[in-house]
């Protein structure tokens, strides 16, 4: 019942169309019970020989006329009742995907994509059905089964409660195996959302499989991942396919005492033929309702199950945010510093980062170096708060970034991350991202960014299509395009995680030039294996194991001969080879 809020709003915004909805689905029921009565009176005259042929004809135009009205009628309420049912679909997406947006680095640290493809798309359509046709088989399932109970008990009251014996027999099983059904489809869900992940993951890195001839492999992966999801809807299956032939069984057992003790009452006169033909009718009217108990109980234990999901996640609060007071950013200098600054990815885990303190003063350059695992890339994330610091602080101008408003704090950061990724627009799209940018500032960053020669040997230029992922693009081109993304808006701090690890030497050459000149105007960090990355900026840093091992100028730390000295020489004698 609680995450029945998540759709209580938008009952509550369409009320109007609900009830007319309902009303009208409730009219047609009413027309729909009309047809045995006027079954009954054409069967009475029939038997009485009190009819000719326009009075058939009479009774044949009501029985078609009536299936008009119910048409029109049945337009309206799907109309409405199965519109909400959409609104509701749309409005629960969008505010997932806003939801999960919001949700900090280390969520998806620990969920799988799959999953959340999964919630985005089957449990989502789990609830559109629970709602649209759940509201819908309820509304029959009360409203008919009342009326042609009520109908039924018009013609004979006895015969009526006969009828209904196993009645009470089905409320106690639909209440048992609803409870079973709840557990069941949670799990074929969760099945299904590690089947999706799988089919993701290897679509993904489609290249990868092919060059190491791993089609085999990924099949038997997604095999057995579908054969376990086969499984689960297997014991879903025993349960939903015993309910519903029990209902059809105790549906059957009602028919047989009808026919049995109604029969006998047509034969003594207690009723008419035509009396009984229409209690027949009702009886098969009432079938449905009994059997929509069923599917509403199957319709709402799966949406039940879904809305469960979806709400743990909008439940989930991140765990970056703005602190209450936060100061809005109207310009920043960029001045950084580390104040004995430590991270763990978990409380039990050990330091990546631990008691790092130094800065770097406004419109400096200061270069970071150290083996994999240091920590360089893990730092440059805590500066926007991709991550938060676990111990110590971090200040910009003088003031804790947790102070800050997080969206401004990022606005003023460019960021260019280890591993390039683009979105499967043009050129243009991936290094605007989403923000109006004129031709002259993309131009300005494509050249800064050493990409205007490749553009130009495009047929399209800056509209050329990067397909998934980048797919047309070599990695030095994608690692081009997310340095122009971070260049096109003169951000006053840029974060740099291997700028030129991808690309040639001539290519790296013009963008350490492009840096040396933004050097002055802003504050720039970089990350880099590669010592010519980070030999002419102001300090360099060299990390191992989450701490400081050496710094100094370029020129000292040659002359220091430690790990920046050795892997200097070694870079030197790869480039004279």
């Amino acid at each position: 019942m609680r995450s029945f809020s998540l759709v209580k709003p938008y009952f509550y915004r369409r009320r109007k169309l609900i009830i007319i909805g309902i009303l009208c689905l409730m009219a047609v029921d009413v027309l729909q019970l009309f047809i045995p009565r006027v079954i009954k009176w054409a069967v009475d005259d029939l038997t009485a020989l009190s009819i000719d042929y326009a009075g058939l004809a009479v009774y044949a135009g009501e029985i078609i006329l009536i299936p008009v009205f119910m048409a029109l009628l049945r337009f309206v309420w799907r109309r409405f009742l199965i519109g909400t049912s959409r609104v509701v679909e749309e409005g629960l997406r969008n505010r997932l995907f806003n939801h999960i947006q919001t949700l900090s680095a280390d969520y998806f640290d620990r969920v799988k994509t799959g999953d959340l493809m999964a919630h985005a798309t089957n449990d989502i359509n789990n609830i559109r059905m629970a709602v649209g046709m759940g509201m819908v088989a309820f509304t029959d399932a009360v409203f008919l089964g009342l009326a042609a109970i009520g109908f039924m008990a018009y013609i004979n009251v006895k015969l009526t409660l006969f009828a209904l014996i196993p009645m009470p027999v089905i409320i106690f099983f639909t209440r048992k195996f609803g409870q079973k059904m709840h557990r069941r489809y949670t799990s074929v869900q969760q099945s299904f959302s590690e089947l999706t992940e799988v089919a993701r993951e290897s679509f993904s890195g489609i290249r990868i499989v092919k060059a190491y001839n791993l089609e085999p492999p990924e099949y038997q992966r997604l095999a057995k991942s579908s054969r376990a999801y086969i499984r689960e809807n297997l014991k879903l299956i025993r349960i939903t396919g015993s309910f519903f032939p029990m209902m059809l069984l105790f549906t059957n057992i009602s028919l047989t005492i009808v026919i049995f003790l109604g029969g006998r009452q047509t034969i003594t006169g207690v009723i008419t033929a035509g009396d009984f033909v229409a209690f027949i009718n009702y009886l098969n009217l009432l079938t449905w309702p009994m059997m929509a108990m069923g599917w509403v109980t199957n319709l709402i234990q799966r949406g039940a199950a879904s809305l469960d999901r979806i709400n743990k996640i909008l439940q989930t609060r991140p765990n970056i945010t703005d602190e209450a007071g936060a100061m809005p950013i109207k310009a920043l200098e960029g001045n950084i510093a580390f104040d004995r600054v430590s991270f763990a990815h978990s409380p039990a885990g050990p330091n990546v980062i631990d008691g790092l303190s130094f800065s770097v003063p406004s419109g400096r350059m200061l270069g970071i170096v150290g083996p994999q695992g240091s920590g360089k890339t893990t730092l440059l994330k805590l500066i926007p708060r991709i991550y938060d610091a676990t111990g110590g602080r971090i200040t910009i101008d003088g003031t804790d970034i947790r102070r800050l408003k997080l969206a401004d704090l990022r606005r003023h950061i460019g960021f260019v991350s280890q591993e390039p990724f683009l979105f499967s627009g043009t050129i243009r799209e991936n290094v605007g991202f989403g923000q109006t940018t004129d031709d002259d500032e993309i131009w300005r960053a494509v050249r800064a960014a050493a990409l205007d020669e490749t553009i130009a040997q495009f047929p399209n230029g800056l509209d050329t299509v990067v397909g998934e992922k980048g797919a047309i693009l070599s990695g030095g081109q994608k690692q081009r395009i997310m340095l122009a993304r971070a260049l096109v808006h003169d951000t006053p701090i840029l974060l740099m995680d291997d700028p030129i690890g991808q690309v040639d030497t001539e290519t790296a050459a013009r963008i350490i030039e492009t840096l040396r000149l933004l050097s002055g105007r802003r504050t720039i960090i970089i990350v880099s294996h590669r010592i010519p990355a980070v030999q002419y900026a102001d300090h360099v840093l060299v990390l191992d194991r989450g701490g400081i091992i050496e710094s100094g100028t370029h020129e000292t730390l040659i002359a220091n001969g430690g790990y920046y000295a050795r892997t200097h020489q070694l870079q030197s004698l790869e480039a004279d080879a």
